[in-house]
């Protein structure tokens, strides 16, 4: 496996053997270093996979400025698990303090 992949779909890849423990120890915190990774460079799966773990503080501090910021990102580019979860942040808005 290679430790230092350079394009984004190998990083998000690499993002999920470590959330999900293919392969590798499960280790949350550097899942979501190489879903950042990716994520900068576009991936829109790594940017849904962000906002989602913003959203549960999942290995990464919970922060819905961030989800929102990422599930936009990757709604932009028409993934729609990040359309849905965007529009239900926004549905909700009242229960996510000094975010909308």
């Amino acid at each position: 496996m290679n430790e230092n992949p350079t394009k984004a779909d190998e990083q998000c890849e690499l993002g999920d053997k470590y959330f999900f423990g293919n392969d590798v120890p499960k280790d949350r915190e550097k899942a979501n270093y190489w879903y950042i990774k990716a994520a900068e460079q576009g991936d829109a799966k790594a940017q849904f996979n962000l906002g989602y773990n913003y959203t549960q503080g999942d290995g990464i501090s919970k922060d819905f400025k961030k989800a929102i910021y990422w599930y936009t990102k990757a709604a932009e580019q028409g993934n729609a698990l990040a359309q849905n979860n965007l529009g239900v942040l926004y549905h909700n808005g009242d229960d996510i303090p000094s975010v909308l």
